[in-house]
């Protein structure tokens, strides 16, 4: 009976590292990815149902460094790790005590299986790797949030908004806003792409 339950012991073990093989532990290390500030599960293989979509190992984030996010997110590690670097050291630092703090993000897109802005003949997006997230506002403890839509360039709210998008800037290969284009006039995309110039970042 007490081999069994070893045996069954080493068996969950193996599979929670093994979901992580080649991504330096999906489920180890006291978190998620690694990361003792990231909650969530396992995923693991996620196929995508195009060419070029899906996710190899997989994990479903739903809160960072304390911050919840709105839906859980899926997407690769290093992609819910850079939002923890985000979150811990931008997003959590410049909202300070507005509204008594960062509590969570308002989660608008993360993994999904489509092209680029969902053009017709366009490139897949990062979306469809699991490398993406959008984040259309911070939310606060007292029940308000600081919105990309109503604020971006408004007062307080708006520098705090310049602020974070501009810091996540080299973190993630990829951060677009209100002034990029008008696919995110009412949200951030962050991805983590690598750009042969380095960071894009609108």
């Amino acid at each position: 009976m007490r081999r069994a339950a070893i045996l069954a012991a080493l068996g969950l073990s193996l599979l929670a590292t093994g979901c992580g093989r080649g991504d330096d532990a999906v489920a180890r290390g006291g978190g998620l990815c690694g990361d003792p500030g990231l909650v969530g599960t396992v995923s693991g293989h996620v196929p995508g149902r195009i060419t070029g979509c899906g996710i190899e190992r997989a994990v479903r984030l739903e809160s960072v460094h304390g911050v919840r996010l709105s839906q859980p997110a899926t997407l690769t590690c290093p992609t819910a790790r850079t939002l923890g670097q985000w979150v811990d050291r931008s997003a959590k630092p410049e909202v300070g005590r507005m509204g008594g703090g960062l509590s969570g993000l308002r989660v608008v897109a993360h993994y999904a299986c489509r092209t680029r802005n969902s053009q017709a003949g366009a490139l897949i997006s990062e979306h469809g790797k699991g490398k993406a997230i959008d984040i259309a506002a911070l939310q606060l403890r007292d029940g308000s949030e600081i919105s990309v839509l109503d604020d971006w360039g408004r007062a307080s709210k708006g520098r705090v908004l310049r602020r974070v998008h501009r810091q996540a800037c080299g973190p993630f290969g990829t951060v677009l806003g209100p002034e990029s284009d008008r696919f995110h006039r009412d949200h951030f995309h962050f991805d983590t792409a690598k750009h042969r110039g380095g960071p894009y970042c609108r």
